[in-house]
């Protein structure tokens, strides 16, 4: 299972989205539709309830998506670090 979502949260709690540049070629097509859903919810639930969806998102086992690695800080995981400088912004 490869990342296709990055959502980082800053000191201020205000949330952005990373998500991989081929993600469309990564989602199966049954679960297209679900993502696709999701990707234009994510930033109008984020500007209204910005810690609950994150919370949510650090637990989440809902469908096609799953929740691989939560932490702190983005620059105490060089993998993560790695590979968000990969994606782009949602």
């Amino acid at each position: 299972m490869r990342p296709v979502l990055l959502a980082l949260r800053d000191p201020e709690g205000k949330l952005r989205f990373l998500v991989h540049p081929g993600m469309r070629a990564l989602v199966q097509d049954k679960d297209w539709t679900y993502f696709e859903a999701l990707l234009i919810d994510l930033p109008k639930r984020a500007l209204l309830h910005p810690e609950a969806l994150f919370k949510q998102l650090s637990s989440l086992e809902m469908g096609p998506l799953v929740t691989q690695a939560v932490g702190d800080d983005l620059a105490g995981n060089p993998v993560l670090q790695e590979l968000s400088s990969t994606f782009v912004p949602l």
